[in-house]
């Protein structure tokens, strides 16, 4: 039998009943468009904050003491003789110690509790943060120990409303500071919590809080970040006489952390996420795949005179095999592509309200969900729809001519 004769046959087997055809491609479609968007909008939000992350800088490095990661774990381990041990290193730079004031602010009535963070003026450059207007803390707050602080634009909404807060005073704890300026938002989800800190200087920070060892030290890297970090590990490990030859950080009393390895752990939350996402939509899939082979044994049982008639004319059980199974793997790559189509729109919808709310963010469609929820359709209509097409290629011509 020719094969465009078996192409022809196939076609008006789906097209003959376009309602259950459809009904029938339901499953695979809603199956394909969920592959799709929930993999294309995994790779988005990845995207979205590793550019977020970038845009602090790739070079950035923090040390924290080990007890901020691990339960019961050392506060107390970095001290100001370390801040100074690592800025002499030549792999650094824009290092600056840091002290956070746990303490609440107030202004009036209005009490708010942010981050307090006490450091040197390079640290605005550090965390990549502007100006709206006033100015940054300086040198000179810095070595008179002064009361001056420097707003986030959230926190100074939060205590001043739509009235400028430069020039007025908040109460940090039992003391007094007066605003000098206001940083520029953000505009971003990941970044937002840089609106609500203030910042004052080291020496008045370590002042106020009673503080004698760091909350933690943050600076730029020079060249190779983990070159940086080897020496940086290295030094603290003689500062704090820590023997850890076979470098196990469960050892240490202190982390060091760049924004590369930030990167690569959001990069793998989010690809773990993205895949479990993906596994959970395939379900759908398997659920059309049963439609499809449900529907295809109802039109094996309906046809079955047909069938009896074309093997009594010459056709081959290979031939009705094929003409079955191109029917299923038709349907389930026509609704792949229905699917895939869906998912697309419905991705690019999701990312334009997102941009309402999170700043710039781009859809990503992923290319790779494409090519894996067409051979997902395919082989859905192929392992689905073996069994009928085995069935009806297994009939009796005379049986199937008898059938009524």
């Amino acid at each position: 039998m020719l094969l465009r004769d078996t192409i022809q046959t196939a076609f008006r087997g789906i097209t003959v009943n376009r309602t259950r055809s459809s009904l029938t491609m339901l499953g695979i479609i809603i199956g394909v468009a969920s592959v799709v968007l929930m993999v294309s909008m995994g790779n988005s939000f990845q995207n979205y904050i590793l550019t977020q992350i970038a845009s602090i800088g790739t070079n950035t490095m923090d040390i924290f003491p080990v007890g901020f990661e691990k339960f019961g774990g050392n506060l107390d381990s970095l001290t100001f003789d370390d801040y100074l041990a690592v800025k002499r290193l030549t792999t650094v730079e824009n290092i600056t110690p840091v002290i956070i004031v746990g303490k609440p602010v107030q202004n009036g009535k209005e009490v708010i509790s942010p981050m307090v963070i006490g450091s040197y003026d390079i640290l605005f450059q550090n965390f990549g943060l502007k100006l709206d207007h006033g100015r940054f803390i300086d040198q000179n707050d810095e070595n008179g120990a002064k009361t001056n602080a420097v707003i986030g634009p959230k926190s100074a909404t939060d205590l001043f409303g739509n009235a400028d807060p430069v020039g007025k005073r908040v109460t940090v704890g039992d003391t007094s500071f007066t605003i000098v300026g206001v940083t520029s938002a953000q505009g971003s989800a990941v970044l937002s919590n840089l609106d609500t800190p203030l910042f004052i200087p080291y020496s008045t920070a370590k002042a106020v809080s009673g503080q004698k060892n760091l909350t933690y030290i943050t600076l730029k890297t020079v060249g190779d970040p983990q070159i940086a970090k080897e020496d940086i590990v290295s030094v603290l490990r003689q500062r704090h006489r820590i023997v850890n030859p076979t470098n196990d950080p469960d050892k240490d009393d202190f982390i060091a952390r760049g924004a590369d390895q930030v990167s690569s752990i959001v990069g793998s939350v989010t690809l773990g996420l993205t895949i479990f996402l993906a596994l959970v939509a395939g379900i759908s899939l398997l659920v059309g795949g049963i439609g499809i082979m449900n529907i295809m044994l109802v039109s094996v049982t309906e046809r079955t005179k047909e069938i009896g008639l074309r093997k009594a004319v010459g056709a081959r059980r290979r031939d009705i095999l094929f003409q079955f199974l191109l029917e299923a793997v038709s349907l389930t790559l026509t609704g792949g592509i229905i699917g895939i189509i869906i998912g697309a729109f419905f991705g690019w919808l999701l990312s334009a309200v997102a941009s309402k709310f999170l700043g710039t963010f781009t859809f990503v469609l992923s290319i790779t969900a494409i090519f894996l929820a067409v051979v997902m359709a395919v082989g859905t209509g192929l392992i689905f729809g073996i069994y009928p097409a085995r069935r009806a290629a297994r009939l009796s011509p005379m049986e199937a001519l008898r059938y009524e």
